[in-house]
């Protein structure tokens, strides 16, 4: 099975969160994780906005970058491709996502469409998870 991680999903795994247990055993089970490039920006500007906020220290967000970036070069990356950011936009559109969920959207399917391997798909966001099932994408959410 390959897990399709959004942002809010992947950073589960290195800050404990409500559903850390969830993504944590998915990415045990999985025999891929995968996310769009764009997870690495907004993955570090979670990890930014939390030591802003105070719920780590320096040390904490220097440990968080260290653990996802050694795993990020396992990780299947999903590139910006011109037809993966054209369905992006129909996305948004159709769906009123915001801009990065649309691409998240758009990963996940081409991803779906382009492998023989089951795909699932975590994220935490409704609307997104509303769209993902009308495009026949299997989820895991908070109720798995």
């Amino acid at each position: 099975m390959i897990l399709y991680l959004d942002t809010s999903a992947l950073v589960k795994a290195y800050f404990t969160e409500a559903f850390t247990p969830i993504i944590l055993s998915k990415i045990e089970e999985a025999d891929t994780v995968s996310s769009h490039v764009i997870t690495f920006v907004e993955t570090h500007a979670t990890f930014a906005r939390l030591q802003r906020e105070g719920k780590i220290n320096e040390t904490q967000l220097i440990t968080l970058k260290r653990e996802f970036i050694a795993d990020w070069e396992n990780y299947l990356q999903i590139s910006m491709l011109p037809a993966l950011i054209l369905r992006a936009a129909e996305f948004a559109e159709a769906f009123a996502l915001r801009a990065y969920d649309s691409v998240h959207l758009a990963a996940v399917e081409h991803l779906q469409k382009s492998t023989k391997q089951s795909v699932e798909f975590a994220c935490f966001d409704h609307r997104l998870n509303q769209a993902a099932k009308i495009l026949g994408i299997s989820l895991i959410t908070n109720e798995h």
